[in-house]
């Protein structure tokens, strides 16, 4: 994609906007869009929003319309692939019992409830194991893995974990146990000894799709699977399961995991959301009607309304709740799981803002450094990865989150653009300072000792110091354009959506609306300022800032009084009682006089 324009202007003139941000153009050249405008019969500003991702007039007809089919690799590619393939075959005709061993996440819970549904229909015998966050903590653990195997499993696929497991899955080979690895974190030089270790981001990997969910990987091995029993002519007196109905699980997981929409993920959530839309699986269809998800599903719905909910049970209820949402197909049990994640959602959302309270006291101590490392003895730990991520937005540095039980701490870290922070931890683990850990760039997890609590500080801050020794992007807020009230449509907001689904990669365009005033603001919430914008050709348009009342974005909003402001944010279609309005979201806004100093 492309990068920020490197001119010294600032859009709009905003050097510094009302949250610290300098505004900046998406970099391209000002003849391309207006040459793709012309080829393709798109309006300007949206073929401005393709250019400024790197989109050129040859690129766009696909870029516009993602076909699975055109950008699906050969499951092969991947090391190991063919080798775990043939294994969990095996298994299926030899009527082997299959675990399926996920984590507790939403991209957990989706590879879990694929692979799950894609074996059954094959005709396998399998179960599904969800460890307990609190009691065993993230990844394989030796003690479940035997006890599946006293059960009698003879295989365990481990999905969205098990990179770093090297002891567990050690123990679990010894006991003559096939452990197969589907996964995606950050992997280290030796591999644990399992049976096949699938992980385009092996260092000995060679995929260009490193940057797949674990439910992306897994949806290729469910291909190459059912490649190799058709293979083996399985088939003949059963049907094939539908591979194509599991892409709404796809859709959610990899929307939730916050990896790049772009090349085979963005085709992957194109086609999901077009199987989402169809309302097959009864867990999604539950989880929409207790989330009021009443006009069709975007990224949007699966990240911030969806998501959180299978993430629930993960956080502080069952473990195995949202996988067990995600496989049945009785309405009826879903309509129970799915109102029991929702009180669940609301059960979290109490306990994170408790935990962020006493974390953000914390973290003001400690300004200056380079990265926020907080901790407490009772935070639950279910809700310190949310919580890292609310601090993490506010400091834009990175930050690690500890729930300490006596002398050992469990943590979640939430990274700032351009530093490594999975790298960092896997560097303190290898170092003895971590009792566990691991992650990728953007998001790492941990076990620590209390005791190892200020050594492990000093080694982060040396290693984060070093990373912006290097130079770090700046910070910045990226547009795509200037829009007048009036110009937002829904006839511009049918057009835009094309470029979608959008999400970390390609997100979502951002559009600044110059010389504005509020002709009116509340709060509504308790926590979101809503807004009427209007500017001088007659234009009116609802804008909601979220989270943004007690900010000093709110604040502004607030005070109205007829400035005038740069305002900027995203346009959504808001559909109520039967009319389609739209809607700006607003992100920053710059006072004209300041941005004209």
């Amino acid at each position: 994609m492309a990068g920020l324009d490197v001119r010294s202007t600032a859009f709009l003139g905003v050097e510094r906007s009302v949250t610290g941000r300098r505004w900046a153009a998406r970099a391209s050249d000002d003849r391309l869009p207006f040459a793709m405008a012309q080829r393709l019969g798109l309006p300007e500003i949206v073929a401005r929003v393709l250019a400024g991702r790197g989109i050129d007039p040859d690129m766009a007809a696909q870029f516009l319309d993602p076909k699975l089919r055109e950008q699906l690799p050969d499951p092969s590619h991947l090391r190991d692939m063919d080798r775990a393939a043939e294994r969990i075959a095996q298994a299926v005709m030899d009527d082997e019992l299959i675990a399926i061993f996920g984590d507790y996440d939403v991209d957990g819970a989706t590879s879990s409830a694929l692979l799950y549904r894609f074996l059954t229909q094959a005709g396998a015998r399998v179960r599904t194991y969800i460890p307990d966050r609190m009691r065993e903590g993230y990844g394989p653990n030796a003690p479940a893995l035997l006890r599946l195997k006293g059960e009698g499993a003879s295989v365990v696929v481990t999905v969205d974990c098990g990179t770093t497991a090297h002891d567990p899955i050690e123990i679990a080979a010894q006991a003559g146990l096939d452990v197969l690895i589907i996964d995606h974190h950050a992997a280290e030089p030796t591999l644990p000894r399992a049976f096949a270790v699938v992980n385009p981001n092996r260092l000995d990997e060679q995929s260009p799709h490193r940057q797949l969910a674990a439910v992306g990987v897994s949806f290729l091995l469910a291909v190459a699977i059912n490649r190799e029993l058709r293979r083996r002519n399985w088939y003949a007196r059963r049907a094939e399961p539908d591979l194509m109905a599991l892409l709404d699980l796809v859709a959610l997981g990899t929307v939730c995991d916050v990896v790049p929409l772009t090349g085979l993920n963005r085709a992957l959530v194109a086609q999901g959301l077009r199987v989402v839309a169809q309302r097959r699986n009864a867990g999604l269809m539950a989880l929409a009607e207790v989330a009021r998800v009443n006009e069709r599903c975007g990224t949007y719905h699966l990240g911030f309304m969806l998501g959180p909910r299978v993430n629930a049970g993960g956080r502080i209820g069952a473990a195995d709740l949202g996988t067990r949402l995600l496989v049945t197909d009785d309405p009826h049990e879903a309509r129970a799981l799915a109102q029991q994640l929702d009180q669940l959602n609301r059960d979290r959302q109490a306990i994170e803002a408790m935990v962020l309270e006493e974390a953000s006291a914390q973290a003001a101590l400690s300004e200056s450094d380079p990265i926020v490392l907080v901790g407490g003895d009772g935070w639950h730990p279910g809700v310190i990865g949310i919580v890292a991520g609310r601090l993490r937005e506010h400091y834009d540095r990175p930050v690690c989150v500890i729930a300490f039980d006596g002398d050992i701490g469990k943590a979640s870290g939430r990274s700032a653009n351009g530093i490594d922070l999975g790298a960092a931890i896997i560097a303190a683990r290898q170092a003895g300072l971590l009792i566990n850990g691991g992650g990728h760039a953007q998001a790492a997890g941990f076990t620590v000792a209390r005791d190892q609590l200020p050594a492990l500080r000093a080694f982060l801050v040396e290693r984060v110091e070093a990373q912006i020794a290097t130079g770090l992007p700046a910070r910045a807020l990226a547009l795509d354009g200037a829009l007048s009230v009036g110009a937002a449509t829904p006839d511009l907001v049918a057009l835009l959506d094309r470029v979608g689904p959008f999400g970390a990669g390609n997100p979502e365009p951002r559009f600044a609306f110059q010389g504005v005033r509020v002709a009116k603001a509340d709060i509504v919430g308790g926590k979101h300022v809503r807004c009427f914008l209007t500017d001088q050709r007659g234009g009116r348009l609802s804008g909601i800032a979220f989270r943004a009342a007690d900010t000093k974005l709110g604040r502004v909003l607030m005070r109205g009084g007829g400035s005038s402001l740069h305002i900027a944010g995203a346009l959504r279609a808001d559909e109520w009682r039967g009319e389609l309005r739209i809607q700006l979201q607003i992100e920053d806004a710059a006072e004209v006089f300041s941005a004209a100093a």
